[in-house]
């Protein structure tokens, strides 16, 4: 068994290394720091499961699901976030995970979900679970927020935090131009006219604290 652990914090990456050495024995391990690293291990081992944090430099982790998912069909999945999960877990089950885990619960369900997709199954924690029974019980009814990209979703939540259109497109390594105009598509999709709206909407909808 061989687990690629991909985050772009190396303590991080060794953490979760500890957790998933001490209850998967025998179990050995690459680490990958960004998306071009996690696919070039990918082309060269045969990998049992793909630990991936979401919230990444350049292309998020949610690009790099999609990519996985695309070459490697099969390859079981666990993503991490420190995301509410009300941001992207749903996308992410959508996309193809396995498992989608808070950071927060990594220690008590990491290697619970690890077991779990070992076997061909899928993994939610309790939290996530009764979120997913809600919007089935919500039929067709969908937030707005769920009609925006992935990452147009991910330019709102930046803007409802206060980040300014310069530091965003540091961060996506993107111009501040190609910012602006994901941000006209948010104002359109979302019906709002202000960073002040979308900040409301997304404390509201508990997307940001």
């Amino acid at each position: 068994m061989h687990i690629l652990i991909t985050d772009d914090h190396a303590v991080v990456r060794r953490g979760l290394r500890e957790i998933l050495a001490d209850s998967l024995v025998g179990a050995t391990f690459s680490e990958a720091g960004n998306a071009d690293e996690a696919l070039r291990v990918l082309a060269r081992y045969a990998i049992s499961i793909l630990v991936l944090d979401i919230n990444m430099p350049g292309r998020s982790g949610l690009d790099v699901l999609k990519d996985v998912k695309r070459l490697y069909p099969r390859l079981p999945v666990i993503v991490l976030s420190v995301q509410s999960e009300d941001q992207y877990a749903v996308r992410c089950l959508r996309a193809g995970a396995a498992a989608y885990i808070n950071k927060d619960s990594a220690p008590e369900e990491l290697a619970q979900a690890a077991r779990k997709v070992l076997g061909g199954g899928r993994y939610v924690g309790a939290g996530l679970a009764e979120k997913l029974v809600t919007i089935l019980d919500e039929g067709g009814e969908r937030p707005r927020h769920e009609l925006l990209s992935d990452r147009e979703l991910e330019v709102m939540l930046m803007i409802a935090a206060g980040i300014s259109l310069t530091d965003i497109g540091t961060t996506l390594h993107v111009s501040s131009k190609t910012v602006s105009t994901y941000r006209a598509r948010v104002m359109d999709k979302m019906q709002m006219r202000s960073n002040a709206e979308l900040t409301r909407y997304a404390v509201s909808h508990r997307l940001i604290e």
